[in-house]
Parts: C-alpha cells; structure tokens; sequence
C-alpha cells in the first residue's frame, strides 16, 4: 500500500498548510472538566504483551539514517527521467508496480485490477463539489408520493358513556391526526402524529378523573390504493388519455390506519375536600362558592371552576387582598380516591376609607380624587365589593381620557373597630391625548351629500369639560356651532350641555336660516356605556326664518319664528348584541328599546301660539340563529294646541327617508302644497321590519316599510305608503356601514322609483 498512501499525502500536506496559515478554523478542545472518563478497551499489560519484539540488535535497517531531502529530490527526478529504482528503494509515483514489486495487489484472496487506485487524489481547488437536493427543491414529478391514513380509536366507549364531556369532540378538536386531513408526507409523519395523539388522549383523559389510562398505538398497513395524484389533479385510476400505468397520474398511495386502543382504567373521586383558611363573614363564605362534593369525579374544569369562583367570590365580600394558594390533590391508587386539599390566605376584611391618585410612569392627572369619587358607585365607610371596583376602573375607561389606568385597594392598617380595616382606593392614571377629530357623512335621497365633522377637547375645563366646534356641510344643509359638555357633572352619568349654532337648511318641504341656543342635562348610552335607562330635559330659544306655502297667497313666503321649547325624555334600552355588547348601540341583536318625548313649546308670529309636541318610539330584535336577527320598529307622534300655520315648518312631522319610510325621498310623505311639494303634519304613524343576514364582516338585508303624516292631530292610519328594499352592510369595529336602496309601492306622479340611503349604524 505504499504509492497509495504517498498519493494521499499531497493533499494533506495542503491541508496542513492551510492550517498553519490560520485559514482553516480549528473548533478549540473542550475543557478537560467536560471530557468523560472512558474505560481502556485493552489493559496496557495485555496490549504490550501483544506486540512482537523487535530485534534491534540484528536489524540493519534500524540503524540506517534517513536519506536528505536533497537525496530524495534527486532520486525522484532521476527516477522520473526513466532510471529504474536502485535497490531497496521504493517505487516512483504513478508507477503500477508497488513496493513489494507485484503489479496486481490483493485484498484478502481477491485481486484488485483497477488501475483507478493507483491515480493521485484530485488536487483540492480543482475538486467538484456538487450541492444536495433535498426533497422540497425537487421537481413536483420527484416529490415522493403522500401516504393516506385513516383513524381508528377504540375503547372509549366506557369513558363517553360515564361523563358529561365530549371527550371524542375535544380529541377531534386538538388531533394532530385529525388536523393532517389524512394526509400526510411519509409514514415517519404519520407515526410522529400518532405519538402525539397518544399523549394527546391521556391528558384528556386524565382531565375528566383518569389517571392511569393507558394509551396504546400501532401503524396498520391496508395496501396501497388508487387515487388523485396530488401532483397534477388527475385521477389514478382512470387518467384520461391512455393506459394509467403509461402515464404520470398513474400513480399508487400507500395507505394505513393510525390506530389509538384506550383502556381507561379507575376513574378517580374525591375522598375529603380540606381547605386550609382562616375566619371568614360570613362563616361558610368559601364553602358555599367551592362547588365540589365529595364522591364526585376528579374533574380539572371543574375544580379551576370551583376555585375561580371562591377567588372572586372573597373580593366581592370584603376581602380584597385574599389569595387562593397551589392545590394539592393525592391519590391513592388502591381505591381510586383523592384526598383534595386548598390553602387560602383570606388577609383582613376591609371597608372603603377613601381615594387617592397618582400618576403613573411620570405622566399627568387627568382629574384628581374628587372626581374619582363622583365616578365610584360606593361611598366611604361601605364593606369593600371588588365588583363596585371594576365598575369604577369601566367609568374611568368610559372617560376616554386616559391612556393608561387601575384602580386597587391599598392597605392602610387603620382598624374600624367592627373587625374590618380602612383600605384606600388608589387610581394610578396617565392622562391621553385630550383633543379628537371626527367626522361622519352619508346620502339619502331628498337630502343629498351631508358630511359633518368636530374638533374636541375633552379636558379643557377640568373635570370632563369638554370645548367641541362643529359643522355641516352638505347639498341640503350647512351649519356651524359650538358646545360646552362637562361629563360626569356633579354625578355618575350625568351630563351638563350648552349649545350655540347657526344653520341653512333647503329642503322641498322648507328653506330656513336658524340660529339656536340651548341647555340640556342629560343621562345618554354612548358605544362605550350603554344605560339601561335614560333621560334628558332642557331648553331650547330658537330664531328662524323660513319659506312656507301661504294658500292666500299660493306662494311659498319667508317668514320669521321666535320658539321657545322645553324638552322631556325618557328611554328603556334592553337591547344587546350576541357577538360584541359593545355594538349593541349602534347594531341590536336581541331585546327592545323604548322612547318616549314631549316638548312644550310657544311661537312667537303674530302672536303667543302654545303647543306640544309628542313622540313614542319602540324597537325590538330577536336573532332567529346565530346570523339571522329580525328587527322591527313602530313610531307615533302628534302636535296639540295650535294650527298647522302657526308652527314653524321644521318643527312640524315628516315622514319618508332613511330613517322613516323607505322607498320616498326625505320628508316626502304626508300633506303637499299645490306644487307637490310638502308642507308637513300634525302627527304621524310608522312601521318597519328587517330580516338582517350577517356573514363575517358582511351582511344583507330585506326591509319593508309602512308610514304616513297627517295634516291632523291625531294619525288616522288611512292612506298608508308602503316601500320596500335590500341593504348591504359592512361590519367595522366601531358599528355597521349601511347602504339601503328602496322602491315605493303604488308609486305615485312625481316619485321616484329607486331611492338610495348611506349612512353609519342599523336604520334603527
């Protein structure tokens, strides 16, 4: 072997030198601390023994020097010139000869021929390196075919029947099996599954009580089966075009059924229930909300339940600063019971002894503990109720003028002297950005394009007083105005309103240029705080001057309006939404809303005229399924004490449009002067019902609409206009974007046949 080996000692004398060169990294050796200690194969003594002993006396070779460098240059060059080896001498490179003279080596008996071998190494920056493919890079016709399983799952019948879980719906749910579709890329794969799927099994099983269910899997084989080739969509068995087996489709998976055997085993209970806490008011506080008994299975939902609620539970009771501790459940596998044991550290009852703020992370107080107190549902000296804190941390979100706030108890170790000890309620708050603009438009036939938008800052007069500047801008309506709100005024809810604006409106019905001045207190749901119930009142001077049809005349004549108006109302909203309580304002699920409004008012026209004006609205929703919800809504109003012409057109009732019926144009229901155009009633009566189908984000709706106004006071339910239509509806977090188009029924000279409405929210 000796030219072989000389071959081989060009490219390791490179990578030598490459490695002196520093150009090759060396990984460094671990520390010695980090080696094992391996045990000698062979003991020293036995190796030793081993080895034949060399005869150094009799052995010339020994002691002969080894030749020069410069020698054994010389020779080789000779050598290579065509002189022949001197005696002793090894053999040039390259030469077939080796060194025991015998051109044919053998290995064993056999000998080797191959003149390959006795080739020099390729040199190393000459050497080919080719990269690997590995399965995905390939060709789709080089992919490897997918393997088809199946499931089979057996002796779960007993644990099914004996509980009240769907322990085959839940292994459905979380299988690894299930979630490949039967599919999967090679047999390895499907084992892997299989594997966790038994584990999978156990954890379910010993979540119901279970725990020494035994799990066990095995692989099936069924054959390969015919079927579509997932490469190119065809059929295996029947590829169109030929014989299957000519063809790329023709193709065969390899088929198998993932089998899972389940022996339960002892389902276990509960032997003794131990909870380890102190005194508690009232005494069996804890054991009236830990909803487990004794005998019961073991069940993991069960007991997180149990324990959750006795976490809530002791905070709604006075004790804030309780802390259920690490259960501890020990089993006894001879009779299938646990023994449960819970430790609860129930701290000191407390009673509320007062708030404070502070700012958090260095920011700034939006208001300080006064206002914070105003917004609190309980009082100083009252028993600590952790839901009465959560309602006060929502009040304080409501606000919307933080960006970041909590509201907990502080101990302050002052004894009341009842058994209970002072906490203060402690806001961390940072005050958010103050100042919002917002905008809104919509369309409606009859009152065209209308966009509006606002500026507020909602602080600007400490606590909740907010400065908002607002306007309209549209084809039938132009305004501006200003308000002053302080929320929260002296009170929960309440809300404190002055108004200053100036308007044109240029509708068919009238033309009018107002100017208005109000104050109203109010109690309103907004999307974030919807109320159960609702109320507001206040006062209205109003300046108008507007065109009105003068059949004295047969004109329609400007003419001027001084009113002022007191307003009264009152709402029950039992309304919600099913998916998110917070749309329920502006998209109803379930439930109705009730509303009722008088306004007392007097127009100064030639002369003191009083009157009132009365309106009740009520809507109702049921969701038929979880996407279809039928809504309807009635409304009836009426004017008393004055005749039409002494009240001003825009005070008086309309009905057609978006928010009316249907299927006419804005305000174009009711009396018409000689021209068609309208002129307005003394009281009205409306309908309206929707199917509302909502998928995903989207939704459709069907409505049909009924209404009419009266020249009288009273509505006479004669005469009635119908409309019908479809809607599109675009569900946002911030409510439903609403497209209507409509068409009346019995469509009258001068009507139009489609009608269009846009606008935010559901038509009610």
């Amino acid at each position: 072997m000796a030219a072989t080996a000389h071959a081989q000692s060009a490219p390791a004398e490179a990578a030598a030198d490459k490695l002196e060169a520093g150009r090759v990294p060396v990984p460094a050796a671990p520390p010695e601390a980090q080696l094992p200690e391996i045990a000698p194969i062979i003991p020293d003594s036995e190796f030793n023994a081993a080895i034949p002993s060399l005869d150094v006396d009799n052995d010339p070779e020994l002691d002969r020097p080894l030749e020069s460098i410069e020698a054994f240059e010389r020779r080789i060059a000779s050598e290579q010139a065509g002189a022949k080896p001197a005696e002793g001498q090894a053999p040039p490179l390259g030469d077939p000869a080796l060194a025991d003279k015998d051109s044919v080596e053998t290995i064993g008996d056999a000998p080797v021929r191959d003149a390959e071998l006795a080739k020099p190494l390729i040199p190393l920056d000459q050497f080919q390196v080719e990269p690997v493919q590995f399965a995905e890079d390939a060709e789709p016709e080089e992919k490897a075919e997918k393997v088809a399983y199946s499931v089979e799952i057996n002796g779960m019948e007993e644990a099914d029947a004996s509980t009240e879980a769907d322990l085959a719906g839940t292994f459905k749910d979380l299988s690894a099996l299930r979630d490949g579709d039967g599919e999967a890329s090679n047999v390895a794969m499907v084992r892997a599954r299989l594997t966790e799927d038994s584990a999978l099994m156990q954890r379910i099983l010993a979540s119901e009580g279970w725990y020494e269910a035994r799990v066990t899997t095995r692989l099936d084989r069924r054959g390969d089966v015919a079927g579509e080739d997932p490469r190119d969509g065809g059929d295996a068995a029947s590829p169109a075009g030929g014989d299957p087996a000519d063809t790329r489709t023709a193709r065969r998976r390899r088929a198998l059924t993932a089998v899972l055997n389940v022996v339960p085993g002892k389902r276990y209970n509960l032997a003794a229930i131990d909870v380890q806490a102190g005194p508690t008011v009232p005494p069996t506080l804890i054991a009236d909300n830990l909803a487990l008994k004794v005998g019961e299975p073991i069940v993991a939902q069960r007991v997180q339940g149990a324990e959750a609620q006795v976490a809530i539970a002791l905070p709604q009771n006075g004790y804030p600063f309780a802390e259920v501790g690490q259960r501890d459940i020990l089993l006894d596998p001879a009779t299938a019971d646990g023994v449960y044991t819970l430790p609860i550290t129930v701290g000191p009852r407390a009673t509320v002894g007062g708030f404070a703020t502070e700012a958090s992370d260095g920011g700034d107080l939006a208001f300080d503990e006064k206002h914070v107190e105003v917004l609190a549902r309980f009082k100083r000296g009252e028993i600590y109720d952790g839901r009465k804190i959560d309602d006060l941390r929502q009040a304080l979100v409501a606000t919307g003028l933080f960006s970041t706030v909590a509201a907990e108890p502080q101990r302050t170790g002052e004894a009341v002297g009842d058994g209970t000890e002072y906490v203060t309620i402690m806001v961390k708050q940072d005050a958010g950005p103050p100042r919002t603009i917002a905008g809104t438009a919509g369309y409606g036939t009859g009152e065209g394009l209308r966009a509006e938008a606002s500026w507020t800052h909602r602080n600007l007069f400490p606590p909740e007083g907010a400065l908002i500047v607002h306007g309209v801008a549209g084809t039938k309506e132009q305004g501006a105005g200003v308000t002053f709100r302080r929320s929260n005024a002296g009170k929960r809810d309440r809300v404190f309103e002055l108004v200053a604006e100036a308007s044109h409106s240029n509708y068919d019905a009238y033309s009018a240029y107002t100017g208005r001045l109000g104050a109203r207190i109010s109690r309103d749901s907004t999307p974030i705080w919807q109320k159960k119930y609702t109320y507001a009142f206040g006062a209205d001077i109003i300046a108008t001057a507007e065109k009105d049809y003068d059949f004295a005349a047969g004109q329609r004549l400007r003419r001027t309006f001084f009113i002022g108006a007191l307003t009264g109302q009152v709402g029950f909203d039992r309304s919600t939404n099913r998916r998110d309580p917070t749309q329920a304002l502006l998209d109803p699920t379930d439930g109705f809303r009730l509303t009722a409004l008088i306004q007392p008012e007097g127009s100064l026209e030639d002369g003191f005229n009083p009157y009132v004006r009365a309106r009740i609205d009520g809507s109702a929703y049921f969701s038929a399924t979880d996407d279809i919800v039928l809504a309807g809504r009635v409304r009836f109003g009426t004017i008393q004490g004055a005749k039409r012409e002494d009240i001003a057109p825009s005070r008086r009732f309309y009905s057609g449009g978006g928010g009316s019926v249907r299927g006419y144009g804005y305000q174009k229901l009711g009396p018409l002067d000689p021209n068609g155009d309208p002129i307005g009633g003394r009281s009205l009566n409306e309908a309206a019902a929707e199917v509302r189908y909502r998928f995903g984000n989207f939704g459709a709706v069907g409505f049909f609409d009924v209404g009419q106004s009266y020249a009288s006071t009273m509505p006479k339910f004669s005469d009635l206009r119908y409309g019908v239509g479809v809607g599109a509806r675009y569900y946002t977090n911030f409510g439903p974007m609403r497209v209507d188009v409509a068409t009346p029924l019995g469509r009258r000279k001068g009507e139009g046949r489609i009608n269009v409405y846009v606008s935010i929210g559901q038509a009610f």
